[in-house]
């Protein structure tokens, strides 16, 4: 039997680090081994307690969660979990710590007995992950691909992420050029996350980045990033490509899943390049063997540079994957694959 899962418990509130702790004890294979109040007797409880995962209040008096996560990933990287509210401030705070490194985020536990329940399930999964995951200090370093004047302007772009892709993200969305082709993006988060993550990219982004609404005709030079929450984000093919938002079942767990993103494509997979990026499980997997199949070119993050290798694993074992490429390089692979190929 493999050993408990230490974990540090930092939050201001002494009733929810109680509630914390209960639900990440619940079976049997995560121990929290101390909680703290404050960053500043967290600092000294990681020195002496060596945790495996640290959960992290966003917001705290004195220290806030982000200077400490900041501390933490430049001295002693190690995978955190942000803890966050359903608040436009809660959100902003999170997207930049998963910029900074947090390995993932959750919602606070509130609400119901089932509500509970299904937070503590996946605040339990996000704490196992993170035992798992590799942690790199700082944010992700960039390299800008080069523009290629519209040669490539009737390619199109779909891109999964899950667990660390928000860091991914900013590093390859960030490096791509104004020219690029329309990019279509999956990336697991909570609702109410996904419009502050498409705005923050859109800060720093030569191209432009928006959450994505039904309706939204596809353009060169944009990022359309599925909204989190009931619904499913799919390709419209035609003469005038356009975003279809709308409710569905879960597939493979997810809403909005890659998979579905990724099989909307295949109409056009002859003009498609499909990435897949760092994340836990399977979600695209399938569907990007699917787009390789019908004459896509189809790219995955490389197992080095993958905060948790599942997603791309689970690809590369399909024989999904033309490529394996690391994270700071993905931009420009990306912008050659929509160059034309020359034995066309």
């Amino acid at each position: 039997m493999s050993a408990a899962i230490r974990t540090l418990v930092v939050d201001d509130s002494a009733a929810m680090r109680a509630v914390l702790t209960r639900i990440l004890q619940a079976d049997g294979d995560i121990t929290v081994v101390g909680s703290a109040p404050e960053p500043l007797v967290a600092r000294e409880l990681i020195k002496t307690l060596d945790p495996d995962v640290v959960t992290l209040d966003v917001e705290m008096p004195g220290m806030d969660g982000l200077s400490f996560l900041e501390r933490i990933m430049r001295l002693r990287p190690m995978p955190v979990i942000m803890c966050s509210t359903l608040t436009a401030r809660g959100a902003e705070v999170t997207i930049e710590a998963l910029r900074l490194g947090a390995v993932d985020c959750v919602c606070k536990p509130s609400g119901t007995a089932a509500e509970m329940e299904r937070e503590g399930d996946r605040l339990r999964a996000c704490v196992r992950t993170a035992a798992g995951s590799r942690v790199r200090p700082g944010p992700l370093p960039r390299t800008p691909a080069a523009a290629r004047g519209g040669a490539c302007a009737d390619r199109l772009i779909a891109v999964g992420a899950s667990t660390g892709g928000v860091e991914a993200l900013f590093a390859f969305l960030g490096s791509l050029p104004a020219d690029s082709p329309p990019v279509l993006v999956v990336q697991h988060m909570p609702a109410g996350f996904t419009a502050n993550f498409a705005a923050r990219l859109d800060a720093e982004a030569a191209v432009k980045v928006v959450e994505a609404r039904d309706g939204d005709a596809v353009l060169p030079g944009r990022v359309y990033v599925a909204p989190g929450g009931e619904c499913h984000m799919r390709l419209n093919t035609g003469a005038a490509p356009s975003i279809r938002i709308a409710p569905g079942e879960l597939v493979g767990g997810h809403r909005p899943a890659v998979d579905e993103l990724f099989c909307s494509f295949l109409p056009v997979a002859n003009r498609t390049t499909g990435v897949l990026l760092t994340g836990m499980g399977q979600d695209g997997a399938a569907g990007l063997l699917a787009l390789r199949q019908a004459g896509a070119r189809t790219l995955a993050q490389s197992a080095e540079s993958c905060v948790v290798y599942g997603m791309p694993r689970a690809a590369v074992e399909l024989g999904a994957v033309e490529q394996s490429i690391p994270i700071e390089r993905m931009a420009d692979a990306v912008m050659r694959t929509c160059a034309p190929r020359k034995d066309a």
